[in-house]
């Protein structure tokens, strides 16, 4: 299991790496065939009227495919975004007792079978907007004044802070493009555990409810 605890604070994340790969137009058309498909265009035989069509079909997949929660989410509440059973599942699984390692998140999963990084991203933010803002009937009223990050200094602690004063606002979602940019997708995989951590030890706590049972029956 990775330790996200740290000696020293977290340094600033670096700046976004740039890298050339040949055959990366042909292989990000690959991943949005299925999603063009639902445009009614077919990727391997593009036959499109008027390239203003093409385009805004395209920003529409790319859209939806930089949404961690795309196509597997039930439509939600205004203000509210929840992650379908089956990503709760996935994270929960894997970050539940004896088992919380982000480190071990997939970037993908093909079969659609193992928690991915945006699937466990998603599902964390989505989690603590409704947690701290009164939003989830289940958690007890006024959790986010509660919330305080664990002492010392822990990757992702950045994200973490960024995260929290978001998700207090129902925003934490809504912002994950924003997160990502200045904090990188790493620190904002870790910055959520820690942050959904510190939350459910604040209920823990002012319930008199023990962690390994909310973790086991909260993130569902």
């Amino acid at each position: 299991m990775a330790d996200m605890r740290r000696r020293t604070p977290e340094p600033p994340p670096r700046p976004p790496k740039i890298e050339i790969k040949p055959g990366m137009a042909q292989e990000l058309l690959r991943e949005l065939a299925p999603l063009l498909a639902e445009e009614g265009i077919d990727a391997g035989n593009i036959d499109v009227p008027d390239l203003q069509t093409l385009q805004a079909a395209m920003n529409r997949a790319v859209a939806a495919q930089h949404d961690p929660l795309h196509a597997r989410r039930p439509r939600p509440r205004p203000g509210r975004h929840h992650a379908a059973p089956g990503d709760r599942g996935r994270c929960r699984r894997r970050h539940g007792p004896g088992r919380r390692d982000p480190g071990q998140v997939e970037p993908e999963s093909p079969g659609d079978t193992a928690p991915t990084v945006a699937g466990c991203i998603g599902v964390a933010l989505g989690l603590l907007d409704d947690w701290l803002t009164g939003g989830s009937r289940q958690a007890p009223h006024g959790l986010g004044q509660h919330v305080r990050l664990p002492a010392g200094h822990w990757t992702g602690e950045r994200a973490a802070t960024d995260i929290l004063v978001l998700a207090r606002k129902a925003r934490a979602f809504a912002s994950l493009d924003t997160l990502i940019a200045r904090q990188g997708g790493m620190h904002v995989l870790y910055g959520s555990a820690l942050t959904l951590a510190a939350t459910i030890q604040a209920w823990a706590a002012h319930t008199d409810t023990t962690v390994s049972h909310l973790a086991r029956t909260a993130v569902r």
